[in-house]
């Protein structure tokens, strides 16, 4: 690549960053931090379907004894997920934080009780016990309502049904072994589904309408006064 094309790229880039959108409160830029941002999310939402797929691939194949340890990585992308995630607002994006939190802290309660190896058998033998974990998945279902609320995409709807019918179905038992395992499985795949589709996307689409942000933040500053 010659320098006269090297600076051509870097002008276009330059260009594109800095290129204004018009959102309902003004105007607005995305930034190169603001890109970054979103492949993180991103990249976080794919480890989080990858975590997802292969726990259940190993439960259904192996059994549930070791696939526990798969709740690990999704446990901590879906955080980072929903650190770097664009939500409006702010409330429902800290309840979403408060329910990753607890269902962390309800999978220490269950190694904790049952041992990490009898962790998910103890789960699917005790129904009850789905309360405790139920809150991280519960921030997974909410991540999924957000990608469809703004995408419409039919794997985001089929997640954030999917997963409260499973869990809701197993802790009633409405719904036997086989059907909550298999509605898991599909969810897992749906939200692998999602990731991978998300990089194709422009990064102002994940991001969304900035001057609503700025907006709100004027709004509680000054409530704050």
């Amino acid at each position: 690549m010659t320098a006269e094309n090297s600076q051509v790229l870097k002008s276009q880039e330059t260009s594109l960053m800095e290129a204004e959108f018009t959102g309902v409160y003004g105007t607005y830029k995305i930034t190169h931090s603001d890109e970054i941002e979103v492949q993180r999310y991103r990249i976080s939402v794919l480890i989080c379907g990858i975590a997802f797929c292969a726990g259940m691939a190993q439960w259904l194949l192996i059994g549930p004894s070791q696939a526990w340890f798969w709740l690990i990585p999704l446990a901590i992308s879906l955080g980072l997920a929903l650190k770097w995630i664009h939500i409006y607002l702010r409330l429902l994006h800290n309840a979403l934080q408060i329910l990753w939190a607890l269902g962390c802290i309800g999978i220490c309660i269950l190694v904790i009780k049952f041992g990490s190896e009898n962790l998910l058998f103890s789960l699917s033998s005790k129904p009850l016990w789905t309360l405790v974990i139920g809150p991280l998945f519960a921030a997974l279902t909410g991540l999924g309502f957000k990608e469809f609320f703004c995408f419409q995409r039919l794997e985001a709807v089929g997640l954030t049904l999917l997963i409260p019918t499973a869990l809701l179905g197993h802790l009633t038992g409405v719904l036997n072994g086989e059907i909550v395992l298999a509605l898991l499985s599909c969810s897992a795949f749906l939200l692998l589904v999602l990731a991978l589709r998300k990089f194709g996307i422009d990064a102002a689409a994940d991001i969304g309408d900035k001057s609503v942000f700025d907006y709100l933040d004027r709004q509680r500053a000054e409530k704050s006064l």
